[in-house]
Order: C-alpha cells, then structure tokens, then sequence
C-alpha cells in the first residue's frame, strides 16, 4: 500500500462555490455581471445575466454537467461515496474545507494542489467582468488555503485577455500571500507563447516567485449536436482522446520562445497533460533545434530547459511511466484530478500501486510526494 501521497491536480470550481460569493464581494458597479444561482429545469443553476450557463448548483465535473448513473465509470464511483447526492442537499463537499478533507483522507491523499474558475470566466463572455470575478475568487482560495495550509496549496486564476491585468493580478496575489502558483488560460486564439506580447507576464512571474502552470483544456470542440449520432459519438471520441495533446504545443512555444532562457528562476507546470508524449517531443526539438534552428535565442538545447524548469502532472499515464529515466524523476508529479469525471478518486492507490509497481520508491516517492512538497512547500516527511 502507498504512503500518504500530494495530488498536484486537483479542482475548485465554480458549481461548488457559495452560491453568492461573487454577487456579495463585487463593487456595486459589477454586481449585476457576475455569476449567479437561479432555478432551473433540473434544480439550481449558476448563470449570469448576459445569458451565459456555467452548470448545475454542485453539479459534475468544471461544467456542472448532471449525474447520469452508468455513463461514466469514474462519475459511478464517486456517486457511490454521496458527493452528487450531497451536493442536491447543498452539502458543498468540494468547497467546505474541512469536509475536502475527509474526502481526501479516504483516497490517502495528505496534499492537493487546486486549480480554480478559469474555464468559467471565460464563459462569463464579458472580460472585464471577469477579472472581477477572479479578484474575488483569488481572495476566497487564500482564506480557503489558510484553513489547512499544510493540506492545501491554491494556484491563482490570472487573467489572460489583458496583460496588464494579467500583470496585475499576478503582483497583488503575490502581495497578498495565500496562494501557491499562478494559472493563466491557454485557450484557443490566443497569441502564441512565443510572441513578445508575453513577456511582461513571465516577468512578472518569475518576480513573483511563485510557480506559472498552463491547465489541459481542449480545442473548440465541433457541434456534436449536429452530427449524425454514430458520427457525434466518433467525433467526442477522438476530441476526448486528443484533448491533453494540444499542450505540446505549449511546452513547445514556452521553450523555443525563450521565456526560460529569460528567466532562470521561472518553473512553468502543464497540468493533467500526462507525460507519455513528452520525451518524444524533447527529443524531436533537440534534433531540430540542433539542425536549423541555433538562431533562436537558446544557450542550451530545449530538452535542458525542461529538466531545469518545467513540470508535468499526470492520474493514470502507465507509458509514460516507463520513461522516467528521460522524462526526469523530479519533473514530473503525480495527480487524481479530484472531482473531475476522468479523476481516480477514491481509487488513487489502486491505480498508483499499479502502475508504479516497478519503480524504485525513492523516486515513487518523488512523483507521489516530493516533487509537490519542493515546489509548492507541503511538508517534508
């Protein structure tokens, strides 16, 4: 049996938030652009008045999906341990610190790293607005955190449609103190990040000190609706398949665009990305770096500035954990992407055992544990 072990991906999100946290803490100017509980067809639904859905009241998964028993396997086992049906009572599990404890405790997890509402405020659909939201949502994480500091480490939603917001955010988070990380969007149509429109943000992080992370999200799906069933059904399959393979893209421009050349100190995390394809990306940007591109700005090969700067969590990636010795032992942290419907709650060591067996346990250790505890200050054993 595994020892006590830190997730590195877990989530807060907007569905299990209280019900009135944004209209209660925003400016009176903003109050009426923030998201809201209202009744719905199926129960409580957060909206906002500009016509946007954010999902069923502590409903499923970031997009507050309902629970439909047998669709989903991993959605089953969490309905047998009552979260959804807590969550119908109001009973806000995700949300009430200490009982995410005891939900924790049965899943032998002793640390979470949360990711928080940036995928809901950008469904906001009104910028400005945003920003607000995650102002608010920023301070509630920190008190959130204070109340087990040594169980929990918030990562902070930034901005990411304004660099000067972006910027902002970043130096009051960090003044403010609480959290443990930075997270920005890294959604479709974004200036690639490459480009010198954001270096004012890796500025600004590295200064802060505090770990930059890049959250899997997917491209801009296709009308599933519209297709022919058997078609629909093919096309979220490979969407669903496919989704964690748009942050190649990522570790890609970060390296190649020089912000680590730049910045030394700054650590860049790509969540729930899994690991398997990354030493073949590794490697092919050594070859091509080595071929035709020593023009850019790098002193060494792209592979190095991944062992000396990035991270990447993973649940359930047996691949990539063949591959530890070129992946790096301290590079890569182990997740259970709590409460998310693809998340391996409340069967964490299970998969762990499994899937680790035939690692030495000092570098388990490091990929259950040590690794989260160096980067985000969790407790050494």
């Amino acid at each position: 049996m595994t020892d006590g072990v830190i997730s590195a991906d877990c989530h807060l999100d907007l569905i299990w938030m209280p019900p009135d946290l944004f209209t209660a803490n925003a400016p009176a100017a903003m109050k009426e652009r923030m998201p809201f509980v209202t009744d719905g067809p199926k129960g409580p639904i957060w909206v906002s008045n500009n016509g946007s859905q954010f999902g069923l009241q502590n409903g499923m998964g970031s997009a507050g999906r309902e629970y439909v028993p047998g669709v989903i396997h991993r959605s089953d086992r969490m309905a047998a341990q009552g979260l959804y049906d807590d969550g119908k009572k109001g009973i806000r599990r995700l949300t009430d610190p200490d009982l995410r404890i005891k939900d924790q405790d049965l899943d032998g997890v002793v640390g979470e790293v949360l990711y928080g509402i940036l995928g809901a405020s950008a469904r906001l659909n009104d910028p400005p607005a945003a920003v607000v939201m995650m102002q608010i949502y920023n301070d509630w994480l920190a008190d959130f955190c204070a109340t087990h500091p040594h169980r929990f480490a918030g990562i902070a939603s930034i901005p990411g449609y304004d660099i000067e917001a972006a910027v902002a955010e970043i130096e009051r988070v960090a003044k403010r103190g609480g959290v443990k990380g930075l997270e920005i969007p890294s959604l479709a149509g974004d200036k690639p990040l490459y480009h010198d429109h954001w270096e004012p943000v890796w500025a600004a992080a590295a200064a802060s000190k505090l770990p930059l992370h890049f959250h899997t999200v997917g491209s801009n799906p296709p009308d599933f609706a519209a297709m022919e069933p058997l078609e629909g059904r093919r096309a979220f399959a490979v969407f669903i398949t496919a989704f964690q393979m748009q942050m190649s893209y990522k570790l890609m421009e970060i390296i190649y665009g020089g912000a680590l050349e730049a910045h030394p100190d700054l650590k860049i995390v790509i969540g729930e990305s899994g690991i398997g394809w990354i030493p073949y990306i590794l490697d092919h940007m050594d070859l091509e770096w080595s071929d035709q591109f020593k023009d850019l700005t790098l002193t060494m090969k792209p592979s190095e500035y991944w062992h000396r700067q990035c991270y990447a969590t993973f649940q359930s990636d047996p691949v990539g954990l063949r591959l530890v010795d070129v992946l790096g032992e301290d590079n890569i942290m182990w997740g259970s992407d709590f409460p998310h419907p693809d998340g391996i709650w409340p069967d964490s060591h299970e998969f762990i055992d499994r899937e680790m067996a035939h690692l030495p346990g000092d570098i388990r250790h490091k990929v259950t544990y040590g690794n989260a505890a160096r980067l985000y200050g969790f407790p050494q054993p």
